[in-house]
């Protein structure tokens, strides 16, 4: 019994001590933050009595004259001006059947495959032994319709010329531009030989 009640009375002693221990934690803990917020706001000033200031701006400008004459200022700066247009794609673009461009190769394969297809040694100059060559550009639009036929060289021989011409009228139309030609007219340079070759027996 003596023993339960020391230990009560030890208890109590004990108390006022520890509740002095957290009085003083806790001061020092409040001094502590006061003076880190204290040194804060000389760092970083926070103005948390002023109210927050408003300005309030007004912009102004000249007025404007109805009859202002752009001659007698002297500058062009207050004129709308039109819209530049941009520069338009290429619209059209000239190869040979030979090409090498990547972008025309398989479509040039195939008109050659066309003309080809069409193309004659007239009898009658081959019976005369008539020999020439005829260099022709002629343009197509994206379906593949002929737009026109020009002979850049002739052969000097009429009955060459007008086969060259009957032989590229007669392939048309041709197969539509693939995907890889952007162009809207597609002008192509073709050369026709009109060469005879002796046979050995």
């Amino acid at each position: 019994m003596d023993r339960e009640t020391n230990r009560k009375k030890s208890e109590a002693s004990r108390l006022p001590v520890q509740r002095t221990v957290m009085r003083v934690s806790l001061i020092i803990s409040l001094l502590f933050h006061v003076i880190v917020l204290l040194g804060v706001q000389k760092v970083f000033p926070l103005d948390w009595l002023n109210p927050l200031k408003t300005y309030r701006v007004e912009l102004l400008r000249p007025p404007v004259d109805a009859f202002y004459d752009e001659k007698e200022a002297g500058t062009d700066l207050g004129r709308i001006r039109p819209r530049e247009e941009k520069k338009p794609k290429k619209t059209e673009d000239t190869i040979s059947l030979d090409t090498q461009d990547k972008r025309y190769v398989s479509y040039a394969k195939l008109i050659k495959e066309r003309l080809i297809q069409q193309w004659e040694y007239p009898r009658q100059a081959r019976e005369n032994l008539i020999e020439g060559r005829v260099l022709a550009i002629f343009s197509l639009d994206r379906q593949g319709n002929l737009q026109d036929i020009r002979l850049l060289r002739s052969s000097d021989h009429t009955i060459l010329d007008e086969e060259t011409q009957r032989a590229i009228r007669d392939s048309a139309p041709f197969p539509p531009f693939p995907g890889s030609v952007t162009v809207q007219k597609l002008n192509i340079k073709a050369q026709f030989a009109y060469v005879l070759t002796t046979r050995r027996p």
